[in-house]
């Protein structure tokens, strides 16, 4: 009786710090406060926490917290199970926030979760540790286990290279003794100068005929420049020679094909595509330069403020900025319109035309030594693993192709792999690195940046965008971005850029080997394919995966489509020996 007393008492204190509307409903007699109880169970629920006699505690949160469910009654002596009360509690913090805050509870309570975990694991750990029977075991995962953290796997990437470095040593051992010593210094200086398989010098008198093409582009923009020659007609004439240029070698190899050695024909291929490429930026840039020129010539003149006496009397003449005679005047269209212009253009490494190129101020005498040193060292291992390696792969590998035996065709093609990607990473530092940096230094010229880290490249997209910088640039600078601002999309840009590319490296092995295949254009164009999968493999299984297939493709697509030309050259220039060849087997 004495605790009813009490608990009315409470009830009236607490019920005067409630709400107006919490204040009328517990007016209310004793059949509506049910009824609105089981309409609105956590509502009541609630507020019957609120009236509890014994609810000292104002604040939920001390409420959800209690562990006792001692003296904790209804305002009519119903004991309340606070268990009930935490559950329905939840269901009306999760009913009445959003999902980011419900999601922000769960990981509260997640992170509450392994905090306590975490306590009392160390709590165990510090109770086994205190008894007498010496432990030595923890909760621990195995290294290769990714939850484990451990990442220092060094000592299996140097196992990796020793085994990869004993199997390279194996296959040379190999080599020799099945084909001997086969590296000769005369036969590269016979190859590398055509002496017994051309007659005359043709390619060099077709390189030294490269000069007129120059020459005309230089003269067609002195006209532009000077209004002598219509707009029209002007890049007429430019876009007829810049197509001659790459038609030319085609037309003359194809007629006099006996006059030109395989290197020679290769080395004649090159110079015009890389001609084709600058001639095309330099016509491009100074297009751009003629536009900006004419619009500043023919623009209204602005009046100049004028100078006071004293200003006159001081040597000022109304100029803005002081000219430091420490910095270079640089060149302004057509200024530049000149043969020592355009003769640095073409023999600096770049692709892309500037009126004024970065350069240094000296030349650094070890820094280009080492160069020139690599250089000459790189050509002699490139031409004796092609001579010892190479050439006798390729030669083994023909008559399994001509056969189409699947399993000794593929044998053929691993054991080409190899030497093929090491001549492949050895043209790489010899071009990207030896060659160009030392061309640079001799020129002053001081963007150095002829390749990025392709080597790290998560898909074939970024690989071709990396590895041969001055290419990539001149893609973006002058077909890709033109491309695009004509209202194209940017797939539709890329595969133009992809045919550009294709058809050039079609061009640069059919063209010498008088075999007019399609091998190297569907190589390329298969790059695009190819992208879009290493994409979806580096996001489905990560990045590694996708590095994994960059490399794979570069070291098994390379040695395939070298078989299949040599086969298809054998076939087109020898295909009596071939047949004899073939009969011998048999």
């Amino acid at each position: 009786m004495y605790k009813r007393h009490n608990n009315a008492l409470l009830y009236h204190h607490f019920s005067q710090c409630l709400p107006w509307w919490e204040k009328k409903f517990a007016r209310l007699p004793l059949q509506n406060k049910m009824a609105a109880k089981e309409q609105n169970g956590r509502v009541g629920m609630i507020k019957k926490l609120r009236r509890s006699a014994s609810a000292s505690e104002h604040n939920m949160s001390e409420l959800r917290n209690r562990k006792s469910t001692q003296n904790l009654f209804d305002q009519h002596g119903i004991p309340i199970d606070l268990k009930q009360f935490r559950k329905v509690l939840d269901k009306e913090d999760n009913g009445s926030n959003n999902n980011n805050s419900s999601e922000k509870k769960t990981r509260y309570r997640r992170t509450q979760s392994v905090t306590r975990a975490e306590e009392i694991t160390t709590k165990s750990e510090k109770q086994r540790l205190q008894q007498p029977d010496k432990g030595c075991h923890r909760p621990r995962d195995s290294l290769f286990s990714w939850s484990s953290g451990f990442s220092n796997f060094t000592g299996l990437v140097n196992w990796g290279f020793l085994l990869l470095t004993i199997g390279g040593f194996r296959l040379c051992l190999e080599n020799l003794l099945k084909y001997g010593i086969r590296v000769n210094p005369l036969d590269w200086y016979i190859f590398l100068s055509g002496k017994n398989e051309s007659e005359g010098h043709a390619s060099l008198f077709l390189i030294l005929y490269s000069f007129v093409h120059i020459s005309i582009c230089l003269l067609v923009e002195k006209g532009l420049a000077m209004e002598i020659i219509s707009e029209g007609l002007g890049m007429f004439m430019q876009v007829t020679n810049i197509i001659v240029v790459v038609v030319l070698p085609v037309v003359i190899m194809h007629l006099k094909g006996h006059l030109f050695s395989l290197m020679g024909a290769s080395t004649v291929c090159f110079f015009y595509s890389i001609l084709f490429l600058k001639l095309w930026s330099y016509v491009q840039v100074n297009m751009w330069c003629r536009e900006t020129y004419h619009m500043k010539q023919y623009k209204p003149r602005v009046r100049r403020p004028s100078i006071t006496l004293a200003q006159l009397k001081n040597g000022q003449f109304g100029d803005d900025e002081e000219k430091d005679e420490d910095v270079p005047v640089l060149v302004q269209y057509p200024d530049n319109l000149c043969y020592r212009d355009i003769i640095y253009f073409l023999a600096a490494p770049t692709l892309c035309y500037e009126l004024n190129f970065p350069k240094t101020t000296r030349i650094r005498k070890r820094f280009l030594l080492k160069r020139l040193l690599e250089v000459i060292i790189g050509v002699n291992v490139v031409m004796s693993l092609f001579q010892q390696w190479i050439i006798p792969s390729v030669k083994n590998s023909l008559i399994p192709f001509s056969r189409m035996e699947v399993g000794l065709a593929t044998e053929r093609l691993l054991k080409l792999a190899l030497p093929n990607h090491l001549v492949w990473l050895c043209f790489f530092y010899l071009t990207f690195h030896s060659f160009l940096n030392a061309t640079g230094e001799i020129l002053h010229f001081a963007d150095r940046n002829f390749y990025n880290d392709w080597w790290n490249s998560n898909n074939i997209d970024t690989f071709w965008r990396t590895w041969n910088m001055p290419v990539h640039r001149w893609c973006v600078r002058h077909l890709y971005i033109p491309v695009v601002k004509m209202g194209y999309s940017s797939r539709q840009a890329s595969t133009i850029v992809f045919l550009i590319s294709a058809f050039f490296h079609e061009y640069l092995v059919s063209v010498p080997l008088q075999t007019y295949k399609i091998w190297a254009f569907l190589g390329m164009m298969g790059q695009i394919p190819l992208s879009a999968i290493s994409k979806a493999v580096e996001r489905a299984l990560g990045p590694r995966m996708g590095n994994i297939i960059v490399w794979a493709s570069i070291i098994l697509g390379q040695p395939l489509c070298i078989m299949m030309y040599y086969h298809d050259y054998v076939i087109t220039h020898y295909t009596d020996s071939l047949n004899s060849t073939m009969y011998r087997e048999l």
